[in-house]
């Protein structure tokens, strides 16, 4: 399954669906985040039907970063059940995200 690319409204429904929700705040001009985009994609194929992974490109969606606090990028925050569970700022290795993921599925 490809990368979820969230609004503001399938952002809100994707956190407050149940289970667990991978959301990596990003920006096109970002180094960084173009870096980690493969990461991601990989990991929205490996829990595909386990966890929701999708991106809300920072520029698009400027009152979600802000509502988050966002204030890197790329940002990557945990969501169970509605609420924040987990945040990695800057680029991780793929385990970074899996430890989470795997231990709230």
């Amino acid at each position: 399954m490809a990368t979820i690319h969230f609004n503001k409204e399938g952002f809100n429904k994707a956190i407050t669906s149940g289970g667990i929700t991978m959301v990596d705040f990003w920006a096109s001009w970002c180094g960084p985040c173009r870096m980690l985009a493969p990461v991601i994609d990989d990991l929205a194929n490996k829990y595909e039907g386990k966890a929701v992974i999708g991106k809300v490109n920072v520029d698009d969606e400027q009152a979600l970063a802000m509502q988050y606090g966002v204030m890197s990028i790329p940002t990557v925050i945990f969501f169970k059940d509605g609420k924040e569970l987990d945040r990695k700022v800057g680029v991780m290795p793929a385990e970074a995200y899996t430890a989470i993921l795997d231990a709230n599925i």
